[in-house]
């Protein structure tokens, strides 16, 4: 027989028994259909993973000023400054790996208001340099610029939901908000990231929405600075692409504990390394359920194995009358192994449908992101077409090693 007429007869034998034929169905079905999902999964957790280390910058290092106890920190004022715009200045300056510095300073604020509305949100002196490293644009109007921090000017730029909440119906931009004493003439609003959490690795994502930017030097000389605090909140240092981000941060850590004189009174973050932890947890989870989905293909493949010999045993008589007209055992066993190969193929194709539909179902319900991976398609495909052909070799043997005469005497 050619290839296609076995593969004609094989479905006529198994449709023979359409029950038995669907309960080992069901075991390639589910295995296809979770390790589509699970490496969907993986990659769209890897994907958003991707998209919010970016919102901190792949390749900035960020330090942020410790909080302390007013007496804690009167004496580590004796010792160490904090953070100040030098340590910015020293690191950029003495470090030729740093291409690019930024520095935020969160301000006392008791009130913000509009002719509209009022918000509880903080206000932020930042540097125009920080929109870059932060990776935020605009909807409309524009950001901070250095004619901005040069002449102390007096403009905001909102985040998103600040936006709207002290301008609920009206365009933001050319308006004016009140910060404390002094009025600042909105000129931006910071568009949304578009982030499935807030949170990566322990750091939160997506807080510039709920803020209000200014120009950093008309916080340091406009408003008051509580007693004892640093000079500066944040600063953010940008890498050349080629360094290495942990041995980097290793560099300026020391440098800056050493101007600090030893005080411990800064954290260091490394987007790069979070990231790096984020794909080993993700890359651990994705084997674990590929592993488990893998058990569901083996099962799989035990149930068509059970099948074939079933229907070996079922079939001995025919299996003699073909040997006595001519059949080979090469015959029987290419039409035993066509029969199981193609379980496995209807199997698969079934489980493909039932895998996207599960993403689907999991995205919607978990809130989770899903990124379709052909990859993964292929993978779980080809590997449910392996088993089919690996678990129906035994069976085909068997039947084609039957004698014939003792095969036709069969009852």
């Amino acid at each position: 027989m050619k290839t296609a007429e076995l593969f004609i007869d094989a479905i006529a034998q198994l449709m023979q028994h359409k029950l038995r034929t669907l309960l080992t169905l069901l075991g390639m079905i589910f295995g296809v259909g979770a390790v589509i999902a699970m490496l969907n999964i993986g990659e769209g957790a890897e994907n958003e993973a991707l998209k919010m280390i970016s919102t901190m910058g792949l390749h900035n290092l960020i330090v942020e000023s410790k909080s302390f106890e007013e007496q804690e920190l009167k004496e580590q004022r004796k010792h160490s400054a904090g953070l100040t715009l030098r340590d910015a200045e020293i690191v950029n300056v003495s470090l030729p790996f740093v291409e690019q510095v930024a520095a935020l300073k969160k301000l006392e604020t008791y009130t913000i208001f509009s002719a509209f509305e009022h918000s509880d949100t903080d206000a932020l002196g930042v540097t125009a340099s920080y929109f870059s490293l932060s990776n935020l644009s605009v909807t409309h109007g524009r950001l901070l610029d250095n004619n901005d921090i040069e002449n102390y000017h007096q403009v905001a730029v909102l985040g998103n939901h600040v936006a709207s909440q002290l301008f609920p119906l009206s365009d933001p931009v050319g308006q004016n908000i009140k910060i404390n004493h002094l009025w600042f003439k909105v000129v931006g609003v910071i568009a949304l990231p578009h982030l499935k959490k807030e949170e990566f690795q322990g750091v939160k994502l997506g807080g510039e929405q709920d803020n209000v930017f200014i120009p950093l030097s008309t916080a340091q000389r406009k408003f008051a600075q509580k007693r004892l605090s640093s000079e500066l909140s944040q600063i953010k240092f940008k890498l050349n692409e080629n360094v290495d981000a942990v041995q980097a941060s290793e560099v300026i850590s020391q440098l800056l504990t050493k101007r600090h004189n030893n005080i411990d009174d800064f954290t260091l973050t490394v987007p790069a390394q979070l990231l790096a932890q984020q794909k080993q947890t993700q890359r651990i989870f994705n084997i674990i359920m590929s592993c488990v989905a893998g058990i569901s293909l083996l099962v799989g493949g035990i149930g068509i194995m059970n099948i074939m010999l079933a229907t070996v045993l079922e079939r001995t008589k025919e299996i003699g009358l073909l040997r006595a007209v001519g059949a080979t055992q090469q015959n029987i066993q290419r039409q035993f192994i066509a029969e199981s190969f193609t379980i496995s193929i209807l199997g698969g194709i079934i489980g493909v449908v039932f895998g996207i539909a599960l993403s689907e179902l999991i995205a919607l319900y978990s809130n989770w992101a899903v990124t379709w991976s052909l990859g993964a398609i292929v993978l779980s495909f080809s590997i449910c077409a392996v088993v089919g052909l690996v678990f129906g070799v035994y069976p085909a043997i068997k039947a084609s090693k039957l004698d014939p005469i003792t095969a036709l005497q069969t009852d």
